[in-house]
């Protein structure tokens, strides 16, 4: 036998380590300004790690991909590796910005086995995804996404117990060390550093014929975790028609040898203000496939479901049981009377399971052609499950109505099948020139930039929760912006004008339900929420009640031009600034917390007069949530204005020529 003395197997072991430090092979990589850094570390597996104004921020991740006969990503070796810097511009079709600057630098590490892991260093944030280049399908087991956070951070997670939800609150957390192991959270999720102040957010982008990313507590770090592919579905949940998996199989994905597979991404900010304009995810994904776009249109709906339909005062019939064709032009006629591009119909125009069995009370052509001679479209519900089992030809029908768009309702799943079934519905309603709004869906990751006929997602708690519950409330108004946002718009369906403080907030439903906040943190909601196809959501009685705020609604855009945040705070106040054309619109929200904030109008064109309409709270909001003021006023580019906001109060503001 052999032995050693205890200085030879230490000499010995340092070797071991020495040896595997000089064969690993490292790269590094900055963001244009400097502040993001990413290290790649290349041995028996492949590492990352992020820094942020030199402060770390993701310790050493492990990734890899592993398909059904091999793992890539482990035993890695490296072939070439390509440098590359990026400066172009890009023009969306709409959004918060009519032009977007795209400046990074890349580094692309082609391995042996036919792959390449792309990552990308933005002045936003950084990201890498893996790309292959394999022969026909494959079968993709399972993915390896780590993001070892440095230290304990603070975190708010949007938490789902299932892979079923994305309607869910927003939990806050001191530390991680408070986040139970096993917790999954969706996608965009939020950690914070206190000292110095950073937010760093996890996301995906690009998501393509591939599932969900969720974020999984595992011991001290984060991994990305995903549903598998269903095995066995049936019709369920409510209504019996949505499609429920019962069973999945033991891997995430099928899918093409020669593909590029989803962005990974680490967006990370010492300044809260910057997560409201951050466009990263879209910058990320897919250019937009369709040549011909100038029949997407985004607007403003009337729409009927929030208020059940109740008209009170109204010399016609209204409620869920008369919705019929005179009630419906009833909303035409108010939409085109404020200017309004759309009336929304929802569910109960045809059979649950079958759009072409029409509401026998409804008629539909004649209806839809009444709206497009007062120039309103008609968009109309439907389930996503039912549609698709004739996609084309249920979407012919929809089409030979007259409708303009769809509101696509009850995915309840993000796993792949259900991901290009979005797809799926995104494409051929684009070749028929349908517009969609997905519902019940899985939050956007991309797919709004490749098919822009996408005008919204649900994927927020929004306003419908108001007739159950006390969550869509004013701290969840300003939490969600900073985070579900920046994965693209959200269909949170605002306009209560029944206004209630938290003391006198009662859901009800059925009904005429109730909002909580103020009515002008709720006139805000058209200004800080990112909402191409915007819904008004309360009555066309309601409105009429209010000529001012008319005038403010009709006036206000979904898509604009450019966008400044004056100020923000994470779950407490944003005060948001955005221009159509030489207009502007100012919208501000705050908390539970009454507050005054300065507004500084430095963003208007110097040496212009400019009247402002401006919606505040009244001196009794505390009490009466209703209660506004609405005045008008001049302002130039060198005015500053104290805007007092009462407990869940808010400020709106029309700023023309």
């Amino acid at each position: 036998m052999i032995r050693y003395s205890s200085k030879t197997l230490i000499i010995f072991i340092l070797c071991i380590i020495w040896s595997a430090e000089t064969y690993a092979q490292k790269y590094s990589l900055h963001s244009p300004d400097h502040k993001f850094q990413v290290d790649i570390t290349v041995n028996d597996s492949v590492t990352y790690s992020v820094a942020y104004g030199k402060k770390p921020i993701i310790l050493p991740s492990a990734i890899s991909l592993s398909l059904e006969n091999t793992a890539l990503g482990k035993s890695a070796e490296v072939v070439k590796v390509r440098n590359s810097t990026a400066k172009r511009t890009l023009y969306p079709l709409y959004g918060k910005f009519s032009k977007l600057p795209v400046v990074y630098n890349e580094t692309k590490i082609d391995f042996k086995g036919s792959y390449t892991i792309i990552f990308r260093a933005y002045n936003e944030g950084v990201a890498y995804r893996f790309v292959t280049a394999l022969k026909d399908s494959v079968t993709v087991v399972s993915e390896q996404a780590t993001f070892n956070l440095t230290g304990k951070p603070g975190a708010i997670l949007p938490n789902t117990d299932n892979y079923t939800a994305w309607e869910v609150p927003y939990v806050p957390y001191k530390s991680i060390d408070s986040v139970k192991n096993g917790n999954r959270s969706l996608t965009p999720a939020l950690f914070s550093y206190a000292a110095p102040d950073i937010k760093v957010i996890v996301a995906e982008a690009d998501l393509l014929d591939y599932p969900g990313m969720y974020l999984q507590k595992h011991k001290d770090s984060f991994i990305g975790n995903f549903a598998a592919y269903p095995a066995l579905t049936v019709m369920g949940s409510w209504g019996d028609f949505v499609s429920v998996v019962k069973e999945r199989k033991n891997y995430i994905a099928r899918t093409a040898g020669a593909r590029e597979y989803p962005w990974r991404v680490i967006i990370a900010s010492d300044d809260d203000k910057s997560l409201l304009t951050n466009e990263l995810i879209y910058k990320l994904s897919k250019p937009s496939v369709l040549k011909n776009t100038d029949w997407i249109k985004p607007g403003k709906a009337t729409w009927e479901w929030w208020h059940d339909a109740m008209l009170p005062g109204a010399d016609i019939p209204s409620g869920m049981d008369n919705r019929n064709t005179a009630l419906y032009k009833h909303y035409i006629d108010f939409a085109a009377k404020n200017k309004l591009e759309y009336l929304m119909i929802d569910a109960g125009w045809s059979n649950n399971t079958d759009v072409t069995r029409i509401n026998p009370k409804v008629d539909m052509k004649n209806l839809i052609s009444y709206g497009k001679d007062k120039n309103v479209g008609v968009f109309l519900w439907c389930v996503a499950a039912p549609l698709l089992k004739e996609l084309d030809k249920n979407l012919d029908f929809i089409k030979s109505l007259g409708a303009v768009g769809i509101k696509v309702d009850f995915f309840d799943r993000d796993d792949q099948e259900a991901i290009n079934w979005m797809e799926q519905i995104a494409e051929a309603a684009a070749r028929k020139q349908l517009m969609v709004n997905f519902h019940g869906c899985g939050k956007p990751a991309g797919l709004q930039r490749t098919y822009p006929n996408i005008v919204n997602f649900e994927a927020v708690r929004g306003e419908e929760c108001s007739k159950w519950d006390y969550t869509a409330n004013p701290i969840h108004h300003l939490t969600f912006p900073f985070i579900r946002m920046l994965s693209g718009p959200v269909d949170y369906t605002p306009g209560s004008m029944r206004n209630a403080t938290l003391e006198t907030f009662k859901p009800v439903d059925p009904g005429l339900p109730s909002s909580l906040g103020t009515r002008s943190h709720e006139l805000a909601m058209y200004v800080i929420f990112d909402q191409p196809f915007a819904m008004l959501s309360d009555s066309p009685q309601e409105y009429e009640k209010y000529p001012d705020i008319m005038k403010y609604l009709s006036a206000v855009p979904t898509v604009f031009d450019d966008t400044k945040v004056l100020s923000a705070k994470i779950g407490a106040y944003a005060v948001i600034a955005k221009r159509k054309n030489k207009d502007w619109f100012v919208g501000a929200m705050t908390d539970w917390t009454e507050r005054s904030l300065d507004i500084d109008f430095s963003f208007l064109s110097p040496g212009i007069t400019y009247t402002a309409d401006f919606y505040s709270d009244s001196d009794d909001a505390n009490i009466n949530a209703a209660g506004y003021v609405y005045k008008s006023i001049t302002v130039t580019s060198k005015d500053k204005l104290k805007l007092k906001m009462a407990k869940g109060g808010g400020a709106a503001i029309f700023i023309h020529q």
